[in-house]
Order: C-alpha cells, then structure tokens, then sequence
C-alpha cells in the first residue's frame, strides 16, 4: 500500500508555483506598463501646472490613496451616496460573516472595528451553520432526483443536472445582470461573480461603488442574498470536486486487499442499495 499523502502535497506545491510562474507571466509587464505611464502623468501634470512641486503632488496623491482605504471614491463630489446607508451596510455584514472581505470598504471608527470583530466571531460560524443546512436541503433534493431518475446512469444525469441548473442560475445570468448594471463587460462580470463565490474577494471589482451611476435602493441587498446562495451551491460543487479528487487519488495508489474482496462482495449484496452520488453538506 502506497501512501498518496506525500504526493498531495508535492502536487499542492507544484500546483502554487505554476499558479506563480503564470501570473508573473501574465501581469509584471502590464504592471511595469502602468507604473511608467502614472509616473508620466504625474510628469505631465507637473508641467501643466508649475505652481505645484512634486511634494505637493505626491501628498495629494497620499490624500486619495487614504481615501480609498476609508471607502471614499475620489471621482465625483460630496454628493455621491453614503457607503454606509441601509443597504450597503447590509451588503458589508454579507461579506464579513461570509468572510468574503472585499477590501474596499471597512470600519474606520473604533467603536465599528471593535464590534466587527465581535459581529464576525458570532457571525461566521452562524453562516457556516446556515450554509450546512442550506447544503443538507440541496443535498435532499438531489436525493429526490435520484429516486425520480430510474434507470442506469441515474447518479451521472443527477449530478449534471445540479451542476447545469447551478451554473445557469449562480454563474452565467448573473454576469448578464452585473454587465447591464455596472457596464462591465460579460468576461469581467463573470470573473466578479467567481471571485465572489468563492470567497476569494479581491475587491477589485465590487457592485454599487460607481459613483456616476444611480442604483435602486434594494440593489446590493438583493445582491447579498444571491451570494448566500451562490455560496452554498459552489460550496458542495467544491467539496464534491475534493470528495473525487480524493476517491481517485486513493484508488490510483491503493490496491485493494484481494483477501477481502470476496467479504466485501457479500457484504454488498446484503446491504440496501445506497445512493450512488455523495454530495457532502
């Protein structure tokens, strides 16, 4: 017997340096692009205007570089909404209990720090909870499916349909919603829509922050509720995901005990027949 432990973990590895190698591959030109072009407008713009020195200049940029830590957007004026009305509040307790943490937006009082500490250490394991009995339901729905689907194969055509349905409902309309919205393109709705999911959260990209634009009140709430639910369901196709990754690793470098087949079979045999998909809540 083989043990697969050392191999996961050698693959986990190899797995992170070809996620590095590809995305300093992909970005350090573009960023070394961006930096040399902000470096030239802030020549320009120095030029432009004599009256100010590059101090004045680097302090004003340190102004709005504190401002967008705070959650203010420098573009428009005063009049833009308030990050923390109703809804966007509502939206910002979604992402700490969800611990999806966008970045964009966080307490900047004591009093508020203080408390989302205390809110997210109730909080979260209140959502986990949530989700588990949120994923035990799907789970008994697709064991409703099962049973509906009777003939061979029952167990494949039910996983694909959870996996079609999901993917409609949590991953390619709603980029169409977000593309309509916030007039993003379909691929970066789609890349906001995983990364939310996924609990990634760069916060690069986050709903209801355009400031030329004049959102419904209810907007990022609904958007928050979606997100729950999105959660759950990425959640079971990402268990699955390891549930079989584990299955074939354990099967590509175990071999089975040939002494115990034949108790195994009859064990089977005598045994009810159990579902044949494994959707782990």
């Amino acid at each position: 017997q083989i043990s697969w432990t050392p191999l996961l973990v050698l693959g986990y590895l190899f797995y992170l340096l070809l996620g590095a190698m590809v995305f300093q591959l992909l970005e350090k030109q573009a960023e070394t692009h961006f930096r040399d072009q902000f470096q030239l407008e802030k020549l320009k713009f120095l030029q432009n205007y004599t009256c100010l020195d590059r101090q004045a200049l680097e302090q004003f940029v340190q102004v709005l570089m504190e401002a967008w830590e705070k959650g203010v957007n420098p573009e428009g004026n005063s009049t833009n909404p308030s990050n923390w009305d109703f809804s966007n509040s509502f939206f910002f307790a979604g992402t700490v209990v969800t611990t999806i943490g966008y970045g964009n937006l966080s307490p900047s009082t004591v009093a508020g720090q203080i408390f989302c500490v205390f809110y997210a250490l109730f909080g979260v394991p209140l959502n986990l909870a949530f989700l588990n009995q949120l994923g035990k339901a799907l789970n008994a729905h697709l064991l409703t499916l099962e049973r509906w689907v009777q003939k061979p194969g029952r167990a494949q055509v039910q996983l694909a349909i959870f996996l079609t349905t999901g993917t409609l409902l949590f991953l390619v309309f709603p980029p169409l919603v977000f593309s309509y919205v916030e007039g993003w393109s379909y691929g970066e709705g789609f890349y906001f829509t995983f990364i939310t999911l996924s609990t990634i959260g760069f916060g690069d990209y986050v709903v209801g922050t355009n400031p030329n634009k004049h959102y419904i009140p209810v907007y990022r709430s609904l958007t928050a509720i979606w997100i729950v639910f999105g959660l759950a369901w990425l959640a079971l196709v990402f268990n699955v995901g390891a549930d079989l990754m584990e299955r074939y690793l354990q099967l590509k470098w175990h071999k089975p005990d040939l002494s115990l087949a034949e108790g195994d079979t009859t064990k089977l045999e005598d045994e009810p027949e159990q579902p044949r998909i494994h959707i782990p809540s």
